[in-house]
């Protein structure tokens, strides 16, 4: 039998969530915050993980309100392997690639600053990330004005489409 939750992800707005599975929670979690230290210069982020064995929350970073934050809904999701990261002054393209390389890392389930929900399944072993929800649902397809202001607020961030 598969119990099923929704766990909503705990953040302030404006700040950006990565949710994922990896492995050796004990080096995992400071060797990921070491890896977005490097990535970004001036990120603040909180990282938290848990330990399938001795099923603890492992957390860490450079904001306190991250961290403990991240540590929070880690617990609440509660699968095994599970990490959690909160993080200002980034965007998740800026780092998912550095965080998906790990060799620990096994996979991003999701990354956005929109209201984010994660499904969680439990059996009598434990808990399991089914999947993420990510904001709202597409209701429309854009029209020629909005890809022009998609477009120009992506250069103002810094990328360039054309």
């Amino acid at each position: 039998m598969v119990r099923m939750e929704v766990v909503d992800i705990e953040k302030p707005e404006g700040v950006e969530v990565i949710v994922g599975q990896g492995n050796f929670s004990i080096f995992t979690v400071d060797d990921l915050a070491k890896t977005l230290l490097t990535t970004v210069p001036g990120i603040k982020f909180g990282i938290a993980m848990n330990e399938a064995k001795p099923q603890l929350t492992r957390y860490t970073g450079n904001d306190k309100e991250l961290e403990e934050l991240a540590a929070k809904n880690a617990v609440r999701i509660g699968a095994g392997h599970v990490f959690v990261i909160l993080m200002r002054n980034a965007f998740p393209i800026n780092v998912l690639g550095a965080i998906k390389s790990h060799p620990a890392v096994a996979m991003v389930y999701g990354a956005s600053e929109n209201p984010f929900q994660v499904i969680v399944g439990e059996t009598d072993l434990g808990r399991s990330v089914l999947g993420v929800v990510d904001g709202k649902a597409a209701t429309r397809i854009e029209t020629d004005e909005q890809k022009e202001e998609r477009r120009e607020l992506v250069e103002k961030i810094g990328y360039k489409i054309d």
